[in-house]
Order: C-alpha cells, then sequence, then structure tokens
C-alpha cells in the first residue's frame, strides 16, 4: 500500500473541520474576502484567520491582498491532488452490489463463530 505524502496529510486534517469545509466550499464558487467569510460564518476575524492559514499551509486555498482587503480564493492543484489520490482506488470500488452484507456469506463460511452451525 502506498503511504500517503505530508502535504496530503495536511490537506486531509485541514478538510476535517466544517468551518474550513464550508469555507472551501465558498471560495470555489468565487473569490471571497476574508472578512466577508467571517460574516457569512459567523465567526471572529482571528478565529476566520486560524482556519485560513491552515487552509493555506495545506495549499487548499490562496490569499490575495488588494487595497485593505485580503481576499480568498480556491488552489484548485490541492484539490486535483485529493481527486487523484481517491481515483486511485476507483478501480476497487466496485458496484452497490458489491457490499460487505453481500459478503456475509463467504465470510461467514472463511470466519465461522464458535457455537453457531
Amino acid at each position: 500500500m502506498r503511504e500517503v505524502p505530508e502535504p496530503m496529510d495536511r490537506l486531509f486534517s485541514a478538510l476535517a473541520n466544517r468551518h474550513r469545509r464550508e469555507i472551501v466550499q465558498l471560495v470555489a464558487l468565487q473569490p471571497y474576502a476574508i472578512s466577508h467569510l467571517a460574516d457569512l460564518r459567523g465567526l471572529s476575524l482571528p478565529a476566520i484567520d486560524k482556519h485560513v492559514r491552515i487552509l493555506e499551509a495545506a495549499g487548499v486555498v490562496r490569499r490575495r491582498k488588494i487595497g485593505r482587503t485580503n481576499f480568498l480564493a480556491l488552489d484548485r492543484a490541492s484539490i486535483r491532488s485529493l481527486q487523484d489520490w481517491l481515483g486511485q482506488y476507483h478501480a476497487y470500488w466496485g458496484t452497490e452490489e458489491e457490499t460487505l452484507e453481500n459478503y456475509h456469506p463467504f465470510l461467514a463460511a472463511e470466519h465461522p463463530v464458535e457455537g453457531r452451525p
């Protein structure tokens, strides 16, 4: 099995937080002023800044200052790397019919439970 590279660890860690996923969802559609994101999410500027710094460190977003306003936009390269990582398993996912419940007879035969016929 391939080891997950450190950048992917940072990406998953950054996206593990609901507020950060909501920020990504918003900036995926268009750039936003960080202050506007704070208002939309009901977060203080220090709180949103903490989330933005984590997303920046993971390479998920880019910040650009125009005048006195900081804008945030999605960095699509990191999202593509996530898609590529997930995509490598697509061939192994099978169909909706291939579930643990459908494999139950096979698994039960391979690993019988003591005391059961």
